[in-house]
């Protein structure tokens, strides 16, 4: 019955403070964007909604092999050794020793003031005699010159009754240390999926944006060759085929840095899974389109966001931590009872070892009782109390903040679409801007200034529209992160070998 006695505070899981919806009807409506948030459930693989299987083997290769994700296997596995470790304190410990030692006692020792032969002296201030101080007689009969064997073997064990749980409340702690690791598992998931998604669908839009320049010097290029044949016409001066070959310059400037950005972003994905630089710019280099955001997007509900969000789970067990910090802290005031014993066989001759007078044993309790500490104990509950304070506001904060990321990833979803329509209509005016240029310069009508500015317009337009298109996925990634998309029950929780590093591709 003592043995079920646990002090301290038993944790309670704190309720979150979530929102009844996420669609508070202040946004914009469904029907103003393209694609628009429903409380339908989240799938864990959210990453297939844009449809891209070079996305999703991305994604899979990431999981497997991301090195920050292997990281937190091994650090999970650490953890439940440590558990391990912490739960072994509720057994008792059995051991086993076996000895044989051979002196020879001086003769003259400090025994030898009490009269008794330097052997067994000896034998008596080394502790080899097992407490016995009578003087052998074949120790006597050699005046102390003959060295003494000691043979003995046997049993060790001990077993601290815990009484008033601090054992229990270790464990509890550690329990809550390994929920961490697991939740810190999961957040290097998620951060790498969320990770390998930004950057594929950043990747894709810059190489869209470097298609469209290439397009636009290649037009550019087109109105030149027309500028020299009106020039050798004698229609235009030389001013506007100075004019032209500065436009392709302007429009060749923007190439190289392009080009840096995609070789950087295949980079960047080839280190987020796990492989050398270089080793995906085949697999990249066919495609440039954006993955499109779905006409639905689902966000589940508010009520799943404690159980979704890593970071909230890692708060709840660092409350659950400090919670069974106090019961150890509480225990500490209380006796400590340890039970031991030892049975063994001890002889002066080897042959004796057998014997049933060579046996020894030796049993019973040790009662610890804190009487004075100078104020320590009561010090380390009072920290302990204000750590698990700190832990319950901590946890507040993770879902508030968590709330407010949902929200602006929200927000920045719906009215980025909004800018999106904008620059679709500027764009397609803007091609159309340019034909009407051309055309009247052909023709005379209008000067070479305004075939530039229709040009400028319209990369310039072009060059947005593909940014917002790529922002919209973008947002549409941050906002499955902000909502923990990804979580899921099962996740490898040990690491394969790491791999050879190979050799970059040529």
């Amino acid at each position: 019955m003592l043995c079920g006695c646990t002090v301290g505070p038993d944790f309670q899981p704190p309720s979150a403070a979530v929102p009844a919806t996420w669609l508070d009807g202040s946004r914009v409506t469904p029907a103003k964007v393209a694609s628009h948030a429903v409380a339908t459930p989240i799938d864990t693989a959210w990453w297939a909604v844009f449809h891209d299987p070079v996305l999703t083997a991305l994604v899979q290769r990431g999981a497997a092999a991301n090195l920050d994700v292997r990281i937190a296997a091994i650090r999970l596995a650490e953890s439940r050794s440590q558990r391990a470790v912490a739960g072994a304190a509720q057994f008792p410990t059995l051991g086993a020793n076996a000895s044989y030692t051979r002196e020879l006692a001086s003769n003259n020792g400090l025994m030898s003031l009490f009269g008794a032969s330097s052997g067994a002296a000896g034998a008596a201030a080394n502790g080899t005699g097992s407490g016995v101080t009578t003087v052998s007689s074949t120790a006597t009969k050699s005046g102390g010159s003959t060295p003494l064997g000691l043979s003995q073997y046997g049993l060790d064990a001990s077993w601290e009754l815990d009484l008033w749980g601090r054992v229990r409340r270790s464990i509890e702690s550690a329990d809550a240390s390994v929920q961490l690791s697991q939740e810190a598992q999961r957040a290097a998931l998620i951060s790498t999926i969320a990770e390998i998604a930004r950057d594929y669908v950043a990747l894709r839009g810059t190489q869209t944006t470097l298609r469209i320049t290439r397009e636009n010097l290649d037009t550019a290029q087109q109105v030149l060759d027309l500028t020299r044949q009106r020039n050798q016409a004698g229609l235009v001066t030389d001013l506007d085929v100075i004019d032209a070959s500065a436009q392709i310059a302007t429009i060749q400037s923007q190439i190289p840095p392009l080009e840096q950005q995609v070789e950087a972003g295949i980079n960047q994905l080839s280190f987020l899974v796990g492989e050398a630089p270089g080793n995906l710019r085949s697999e990249l280099n066919g495609s440039d389109v954006i993955p499109p955001a779905p006409p639905q997007v689902p966000v589940g509900l508010p009520s799943e966001l404690a159980r979704r969000r890593p970071d909230i789970r890692q708060a709840e067990a660092e409350l659950h931590q400090a919670t069974a910090a106090i019961g150890m802290a509480e225990a500490d005031f209380y006796p400590q009872i340890t039970l031991s014993g030892s049975a063994g066989v001890q002889a002066l001759e080897f042959t004796n070892l057998g014997s049933w007078n060579s046996r020894q044993y030796s049993f019973g309790p040790t009662i610890t009782l804190p009487i004075f500490e100078g104020g320590r104990l009561r010090g380390t509950l009072a920290l302990r109390e204000a750590q698990q304070q700190e832990a319950a506001v901590s946890y507040q904060r993770t879902v508030l903040q968590a709330w407010h990321e949902i929200d602006d990833a929200l927000t920045a979803f719906t009215t980025e679409q909004q800018r999106h329509d904008q620059l679709r209509e500027a764009a397609a005016q803007n091609r159309e801007a340019v034909v009407l240029a051309r055309q009247r310069y052909t023709q005379g009508v209008a000067g070479f200034l305004r075939v530039l500015d229709a040009e400028r317009n319209r990369l310039a337009t072009e060059q947005q529209l593909a940014s917002s298109t790529t922002t919209i996925s973008t947002n549409l990634v941050t906002l499955y992160k902000a909502l923990g998309g990804g979580w899921q029950d099962t996740i490898p929780l040990t690491a394969p070998s790491p791999p050879e590093l190979r050799e970059p591709r040529s």
